[in-house]
């Protein structure tokens, strides 16, 4: 058994297959619409949860975002996480992938700070959100953190106390493994398992028992120009949803016939 933190950032996203942007702010429309777990994450708290399971350790959840994003780090108390922690606050608002890693780092380091114990702490993410797909945060957090970084993780494995292993995702066929001491980050792929279901005791559990304890700007004792917006090094122009242009074109017959039509109709759009 090893003495772990395993921090493990979800985000909320729209449960939605196509976004609304608002046309003046330039941001997304979240009234009205469902809100889930990203999905890449879920896979970030399964890993987390199964290493708790098998090494020891905590496992505490993050998230930046409004106030009803504690519906998600309730999800993710419900799979098994032992603690979560929002950070909320207007100062946040509108914070790109920069800011937000910063904001997550700050919470990262607050907690370390505040921990009895000097154990060694890995952070798990998952490779990207479904809202943005940048996959910028991950490894942006890194760098604020000071800490080694791998992506695109296939397989994991501790290796003693203080060193992990894992395959990563490498070009389109290939794997390479990796091995790095504590503490470190890594940022998950799908494929790396299968989330577990909350069973009925995990959920009551997860609003009854354990807790979601929010983190303000004046919690982070930061000032508000690093945060949010002004904290922001980018900034949107605009935000659309590109409109479809063209037919489908279903191609059918043996394989050799289905290639020789498709490359006659990339001749002839000019593309080959």
């Amino acid at each position: 058994m090893v003495n772990l933190k395993i921090f493990v950032c979800i985000k909320q996203v729209p449960g939605v297959s196509e976004v609304k942007i608002d046309p003046k702010s330039n941001t997304l429309v979240r009234e009205g619409i469902p809100s889930i777990v990203n999905p890449h994450d879920k896979h970030a708290i399964e890993l987390a949860v199964s290493l708790r399971e098998k090494y020891g350790g905590e496992v505490i959840a993050l998230s930046m975002g409004p106030p009803q994003a504690e519906k998600a780090l309730r999800e993710a108390l419900a799979m098994g996480a032992d603690i979560a922690y929002l950070l909320t606050d207007r100062a946040f608002a509108g914070a790109d992938t920069l800011a937000t890693s910063h904001t997550l780092a700050l919470g990262i380091k607050k907690l370390l700070e505040e921990s009895q114990e000097k154990e060694d702490y890995l952070v798990i993410c998952g490779t990207q959100a479904i809202d943005g797909d940048t996959a910028q945060v991950g490894p942006e957090l890194a760098e604020e953190l000071n800490i080694p970084q791998i992506t695109y993780v296939l397989k994991f494995e501790m290796k003693g106390k203080d060193k992990i292993q894992v395959e990563r995702a490498f070009r389109a066929e290939e794997v390479v493994i990796i091995e790095t001491k504590l503490p470190a980050l890594i940022s998950v792929l799908k494929e790396i398992n299968k989330p577990r279901n909350p069973s009925m005791k995990g959920t009551v559990d997860a609003y009854s028992k354990k807790k979601v304890i929010p983190l303000t700007a004046e919690d982070l004792e930061v000032d508000s120009k690093e945060l949010g917006l002004n904290g922001s090094q980018t900034e949107v122009w605009r935000i659309f949803v590109p409109q479809r242009k063209g037919e489908h074109i279903k191609l059918e017959g043996t394989i050799e016939e289905m290639s020789q039509s498709l490359c006659d109709n990339l001749k002839e759009d000019k593309i080959i």
